[in-house]
């Protein structure tokens, strides 16, 4: 089955009642846990966009806690894995700040790694490759804020 396009989705959704909708959304909640990830960002985390930033930073540092360290493919494996979750939570929010500030993390955090992205040219460039990202997205922020991004980005990159 093909899916429809997004525009006949909403002119269906136009037509629906409140109840049908609450309904919909309650069933595709069930069937994915990404969906659920989802509705639970839109009906509970948007309002306040720091403290989701902040228990991500946290749910982050956990999994770096874990990454298994003895040999350098548990570790390319791990820093995959949170690196995935991230971007997931990062198009839950869509905002180019906390994409910013979670890739800041992300890359703050991988540079305890800095042996194993020695030895290792795919994780030195799933880091470049980040540093990137933020370079990119940082260009579409606001003045101040590219200004104050910028600062610490040069602060990470004098650290490594």
């Amino acid at each position: 089955m093909n899916p429809s396009p997004i525009t006949q989705l909403k002119k269906e959704m136009q037509q629906r009642t409140s109840a049908e909708l609450l309904e919909i959304c309650l069933r595709l909640a069930r069937f994915k846990k990404e969906n659920k990830e989802l509705l639970t960002y839109l009906l509970f985390k948007i309002q306040n966009e720091q403290a989701y930033i902040d228990a991500i930073k946290v749910e982050m540092d956990e999994q770096f806690e874990e990454v298994n360290q003895s040999h350098i493919y548990f570790v390319k494996k791990s820093i995959r894995k949170i690196l995935r979750a991230i971007k997931k939570f990062i198009r839950y929010s869509g905002q180019k700040q906390t994409e910013v500030e979670l890739l800041f993390h992300f890359c703050g955090r991988m540079k305890r790694f800095d042996s194993f992205m020695y030895k290792d040219t795919t994780l030195r460039n799933v880091y470049t490759s980040q540093i990137q990202k933020i370079k990119k997205t940082i260009g579409s922020l606001h003045e101040d804020l590219q200004f104050d991004y910028r600062e610490e980005l040069r602060a990470l990159s004098e650290t490594g």
